[in-house]
Order: structure tokens, then sequence, then C-alpha cells
């Protein structure tokens, strides 16, 4: 547990000599197993706080929450666009996975909101690099998915730099220790709702229609499973929901035009409950439909650990225009394998939805063994295999299905050269 980058640096350089294997654990909120140590030592950074605010950016160390610097900003008149639905993440943590969640449908995953970066390498070497620093040697090109969200391996692109290549890597090239990210001044106000519809088709009509005609922030997906979980918490869901939209909307006043507008295509969006829908341009009533949001993972959770079951999700995204053939596939695999056992909901403007599957105790190897072939099937259409949550150790596996055994072996040439004696997050990416 070192206090500063120098006791890090200590560590590392100790464990490279003995080839002892580091596994980095920051708020410990990944979905993929990266911090679950394979032997060796686990390196915590809880002791990296620091969060500094400024005009335009904010300094944070690697440990710092995620909500901490949203509230942080938000108190200075300012907001960190990248919103993992876990507020108590670390920032180190989202960096390392590239995570993004819903608002990534316009600002993108953490990548593109980091500035500069503070990196120990394996053997102790201490990075201090900013956006635009060119990488010191050629780590090669693979091809990449043609979605909008992809953590996939190691991002190895013409142009990339430091930054570009640290992000998303997993913790298995170096420990970042301190951030600097991007902030933007806060919207002067914030158009907020639900939208109920009859059923799928529909939603997904309105959500095809709407990624083209509007500046929406977010799009996120619930099917009539996810609704009928919420209606525990949520009995005013309208008896007739088949499915629901949520949506925000960044306004220059509550007149903005925009207003007008939405209530213009919800009404005009066949098969959309408009009077039964939900609106709101308070922050205080959107919170309503943040709670509504973040409910649900939440009941899933507990859903899965009532029945003592490991949780069985995907994090596949696939091209924009696979979006409804992707959703089909799920649905009648779904119907066929696990019928009234599952749910699926998420990020739908980015074609990026996530099945949670209430699979059997006794027997895991039948939802992983589903998962498996949704993954198969996305990376068939073009897709990833992992969005956001990055692969860990749980995942690995999947990365055969997206990449060809040459470009895999490009980042393990990667691996090799910053991590020779292959010390840190060992069965991250690499089994």
């Amino acid at each position: 547990m070192p206090v500063d980058e120098a006791g890090v640096a200590e560590v590392l350089r100790e464990a490279s000599a003995a080839g002892i294997p580091v596994t980095v654990s920051g708020a410990g909120t990944g979905v993929a197993g990266g911090r679950v140590p394979f032997g060796g030592w686990v390196l915590s950074l809880e002791k990296f706080t620091r969060l500094e605010v400024h005009p335009g950016y904010a300094l944070v160390g690697a440990c710092t929450l995620l909500r901490d610097v949203h509230a942080a900003a938000q108190r200075s008149g300012q907001f960190y666009p990248p919103d993992p639905t876990e507020t108590g993440s670390s920032i180190g943590g989202n960096i390392a996975c590239n995570a993004s969640g819903s608002r990534s449908f316009r600002y993108g995953a953490t990548r593109a909101w980091v500035e500069r970066l503070r990196v120990v390498l394996a053997d102790g070497r201490i990075l201090d690099v900013g956006r635009g620093d060119a990488i010191d040697f050629d780590p090669g090109t693979v091809p990449l998915p043609a979605v909008t969200k992809n953590t996939a391996g190691y991002l190895l692109r013409p142009g990339m730099d430091w930054i570009d290549l640290i992000a998303g890597s997993e913790g298995t090239l170096g420990v970042i220790t301190e951030a600097t990210v991007r902030l933007l001044p806060l919207p002067k106000a914030v158009l907020g709702g639900v939208v109920f519809f009859t059923g799928d088709d529909q939603a997904t009509d309105a959500v095809e229609e709407w990624r083209s005609t509007a500046t929406a922030r977010m799009l996120e997906y619930f099917d009539l499973p996810s609704l009928d979980l919420l209606r525990t918490r949520f009995p005013e869901i309208p008896a007739k929901a088949g499915a629901a939209i949520l949506f925000e909307q960044e306004m220059a006043s509550e007149e903005d035009a925009e207003l007008d507008r939405w209530l213009e295509r919800i009404e005009g969006a066949p098969g959309a409950l408009a009077e039964d829908s939900w609106f709101a341009t308070t922050a205080n009533d959107r919170e309503r439909f943040r709670k509504f949001r973040h409910s649900l993972p939440e009941l899933v959770n507990d859903t899965v650990r009532k029945a003592g079951a490991l949780k069985m999700n995907t994090d596949f995204a696939v091209p924009l225009e696979r979006n409804r053939e992707m959703l089909a596939y799920y649905r009648r695999r779904l119907e066929e394998e696990f019928p009234g056992r599952y749910v699926i909901f998420g990020h739908i403007g980015d074609a990026h939805v996530h099945v949670n599957v209430f699979s059997d105790p006794a027997n895991p190897e039948h939802a992983a063994g589903l998962l498996k072939e949704f993954a198969a099937h996305a990376a068939k259409l073009g897709g990833t295999v992992s969005a956001e949550h990055g692969v860990g150790k749980r995942k690995a596996h999947l990365l055969t299905l997206q990449y060809a055994p040459e470009h895999l072996e490009m980042m393990r040439a990667v691996k090799r050269r910053l991590d020779p004696a292959n010390i840190l997050g060992r069965g991250n990416l690499w089994g």
C-alpha cells in the first residue's frame, strides 16, 4: 500500500527483479476479475486520492472515486462527461478499462477525456506523458471493429500516442498513479425523459430515427423483463409499456426549442405512450430518472445473489446498422434457452446493450456457453467482445473471437516490450 509514486516504483523494481506477479487494486468495482490476483502481490493504490479542480481540467489521483470527481466538478460549475454506472469506481480503473457509460453516446469513452498520465512501468521507470506524445517504438496496427465503443485488447492504430496505448490496457502495461482529465462547463439546462413504448420494435424504430435527428447525450434501453423487474420499485410504470427509452438532451435554456422538438418526436413515434411517459427539466426530477436507470443493475445483482448464482452478463457492441439484428438474435436464443430468466438493457444509442442471464447455480456452463455464442455472433457482425468493462480474466478467452492470431501477437509484442517479465496484471487479457 504505497503512499506515493516513489513507493510504487520501488515495489515494481523489486517485483521485476524477482519475477513476482503484481495485481493493481483500485476501488474493486470491476466485473471482469481484473483485480483478482493470480499469485504474487496486490498493489493497492487507495492512498492516491488527490483531487484538484481547475478551469477546464482536473488533476486526479488513481484511486479518486468517480462520484467525487463528478461532485467537485459540479461545485465549480463544470462536469466530467464520462459517466460509468458504478460511480464508486476509481478514475484509474476507469482509464485502465476505458470505461464509458450512458453519456458516451455523445461524449465517447474515458480515453477521449484524458489529457495527461503519470504511469509507473514494470521496471520502475516513471512516464509523464501528455496527449500527442508519440510512443518511442512502432506498436503496429490491428483492425478495429466499426463500433463506437471498444475496449477489447490494446488500441493499436496509426498515429496513436501513449495515452491511447495505456488507456484500456487493463493494468498490464503500467500502473497509473495520476491523470489530468478534461472538464466542460455545465449545460444551462438538461431535458430528461423516460419514453414508454408498446413494444421492442417501436422502441428500436424510435432510436434509429433519433440517432440521426436529435443531439441527445444518452439513449438508454429497457426491455419488457427489465420493466417488470423495475416495477417492484417503480409501480407507476404504465401497465401497457413493453419497452422504454431513457434520453437526456442538453439545452441552452429551459425554453430551448429542443423541448418542443422532443415532444414532437415522441408524439410522432409509432407505439410511443406519450401521455404516460415521464419528462423533467430540473435536477431533482432527473435524479429520479437516474435512480430508475441505476436501480436495474442493482435489482439484477440482488436477484443473482439471492439465487446463489454467478452473475452472467454481456458487454458486446455491434455496428449501429446491425443493432436490430443483434437484438433479435439475443431475444430468440434467450427465449429458447432461458425463457423468463433474463433482462436486456443499456446503451442502445451505441448499439451496446447488456444481456443479463439468471442462470442455474448448479449449471453455470449453460449460461456461459450461450454468452460465448453471443460474443461470437457480435464479432461476426463486425462488433466487439468488450465495449466498456474490459476483458480482465473472466473474458480473456473471448479475444480470439475478435482478433486473428497475428493481431493478438502484435499486442503481445507490446506487452513483452514494456513488461518483459510479465509481472503486471498476470492473467488479464492474456489468460
